[in-house]
């Protein structure tokens, strides 16, 4: 009888444990290869970041994730073959050259992940592509609608799925083994991260500590700070390279209400988890027009481009010291507050009138929980050409100041006040404009 040959693709699903796709390989194949790729810079992100690699704070996350992992696959007799290559190149050459006959990965909100198994499928039409969403709250199959009949608003969508059943899955303990004289791997380097340990085993970690604290009952008071560790619950790195599921979360905080109770603020945890569940649904609606400057619209922003401009951004040396601030945390941590997220965005859009396209390029770089279908979704709702019907959204960034800030210790922590230079000494192809007729 032909050995059942599997290839599992971890991508934004780093775990062992409450891995539904993962347990159902074990049932499944005779033999596993375990493969990784690193996140490549495509043209269109070095293009729109204007940088030419993931940004130091978010690269080592990534590292300590894929490392834990690796450990916890080589503690069940198992390998995780890790390249730093295009991943079609790679998944293509293992079914080749090992007989592939299975092939496992998340059902992706991502359109660049999705084309490699569709391309994949194209090459080897004998070979069985099994796709399921391991990184979210509920199963396409489970969703009271299809996903053309997906609700245009967060709202419509909540009200139909917050009483759906949420559980976790099975725990593995055994892995098959890989096939025999595996191909040699990419080692990870030794790493750190300022703000958080990359890993499975730690995400479980925090997450289990910030249910024995009482921090969850206040949340909702203190979720638009714009510093400090506890003022939210910090899941989002490891939910976004899918060291932690949702589903997980969700039942440690079912655990917490009944042993703590239940009020807003715990509600309010969900209804986050809700929103990131809808943009990922939302992501795989919508596809390419995710990164589309109009976004779902018929009528593009009236924003252009002015590349002084957006490096003044990127480098927090705007006239605006609280997005300065902000900026230079980004960069330093790579971490953001909610609430900074939202008015550095609304900040690029409103003042200085640049394309969205590039603030969320370059997010994309730099923060350790970056999600493609939040952080793409989340710009295009500021910009008004996303999934809200109030258009979009601009904040007074002198009020937001006073009331999350009214005393500039943020500000003066992150120096943000440091380095103000005027946004228009150059036009929008950086020719000064002091020597434009009339300025002499």
């Amino acid at each position: 009888m032909k050995q059942k040959v599997g290839l599992y693709w971890f991508t934004c699903d780093l775990r062992i444990q409450d891995n539904t796709l993962l347990w159902q390989a074990n049932c499944e194949v005779d033999s596993l290869l375990c493969v990784y790729c690193l996140p490549q810079m495509d043209r269109y992100l070095v293009r729109y970041s204007q940088e030419q690699s993931l940004g130091s704070e978010r690269l080592a996350f990534l590292q300590q994730s894929v490392a834990c992992l690796s450990q916890s696959l080589e503690n069940m007799g198992q390998k995780l073959l890790v390249f730093d290559d295009r991943p079609l190149d790679v998944l293509n050459r293992f079914i080749q050259d090992y007989g592939v006959t299975h092939f496992y990965c998340d059902l992706f909100s991502g359109v660049n992940e999705q084309s490699v198994v569709d391309r994949l499928s194209q090459l080897h039409s004998d070979l069985t592509c099994i796709q399921e969403p391991v990184n979210t709250l509920f199963s396409q199959r489970l969703l009271p609608f299809t996903l053309g009949e997906l609700p245009s608003t967060f709202t419509q969508f909540r009200k139909q799925v917050e009483h759906l059943p949420i559980g976790v899955d099975s725990s593995l303990s055994a892995l098959p083994e890989p096939p025999a004289q595996v191909i040699s791997t990419l080692n990870m380097e030794e790493v750190s991260c300022q703000l958080f340990a990359g890993g499975e085993t730690p995400g479980l970690a925090h997450c289990s500590g910030y249910f024995a604290t009482p921090l969850a009952s206040h949340y909702k008071q203190t979720r638009n700070e714009l510093d400090g560790f506890d003022f939210s619950t910090k899941f989002s790195p490891w939910l976004a390279v899918g060291c932690l599921s949702p589903k997980r979360i969700f039942v440690l905080l079912q655990e917490y209400e009944q042993r703590e109770g239940a009020n807003d603020s715990t509600y309010w945890i969900f209804f986050e988890l809700l929103w990131r569940e809808y943009f990922h649904w939302y992501g795989k609606q919508w596809g390419r027009s995710l990164f589309k400057f109009s976004g779902l619209k018929d009528a593009a922003p009236l924003t252009s481009f002015y590349s002084y401009r957006f490096q003044q951004w990127k480098h927090g040396e705007t006239q605006y010291p609280i997005v300065n601030a902000c900026m230079k945390q980004l960069k330093a941590t790579g971490y953001m507050s909610n609430r900074g997220r939202q008015l550095v965005a609304s900040c690029l859009i409103h003042e200085l009138g640049l394309d969205w396209r590039y603030g969320a390029a370059y997010f994309e770089t730099q923060l350790v929980d970056y999600d493609v279908a939040s952080n793409w979704g989340n710009w295009q709702y500021l910009a008004g050409v996303g999934a809200d019907p109030r258009g979009s959204r601009h904040f007074n960034l002198a009020k937001q100041t006073e009331m999350y800030d009214p005393d500039k210790v943020f500000i003066e922590r992150w120096h943000g006040n440091k380095a103000i230079t005027p946004s228009d000494h150059v036009d929008m192809v950086d020719w000064p404009l002091s020597c434009l007729k009339g300025d002499e």
